[in-house]
């Protein structure tokens, strides 16, 4: 159950780095219009009015997902080292990181309520 846990840690680590090229269902300005990722954020006219917002949002996304799956990989060498504390540590930073978009990204938390309920095995 332990290996589980960590190909799931290793799995968030990949996802999260590209949450902004995978993306997900996101509407900007009054009429909705749908910008789903950042690469359709940067083919966006230069007229668009809300290009820019939608531009920020998804380097934002980029930037948080870096740095969520940055603090997973300490995770990963924190379990592999056996050091609960410290996985537990970079797993909670993890999500937290991952809190504005948690309910479009849904990869770290679930992680996270995982280990505090000691459900992988460590």
């Amino acid at each position: 159950m332990f290996e589980d846990f960590i190909c799931r840690v290793e799995e968030a680590i990949s996802c999260s780095g590209n949450w902004a090229e995978k993306g997900w269902p996101v509407t900007f300005g009054p009429r909705n219009v749908a910008v789903s990722s950042l690469k359709e954020a940067k083919s966006l006219p230069v007229t668009f009015l809300y290009r820019q917002e939608a531009l920020n949002y998804w380097n934002q996304a980029r930037l948080m997902g870096n740095d969520a799956a940055d603090a997973g990989k300490k995770a990963l060498d924190a379990l592999k080292s056996g050091n609960m504390r410290a996985a537990h540590d970079a797993l909670y930073l993890s999500q937290y990181i991952e809190k504005p978009v948690a309910d479009n990204a849904g990869t770290w938390h679930p992680l996270y309520e995982a280990f505090t309920a000691g459900e992988c095995g460590c």
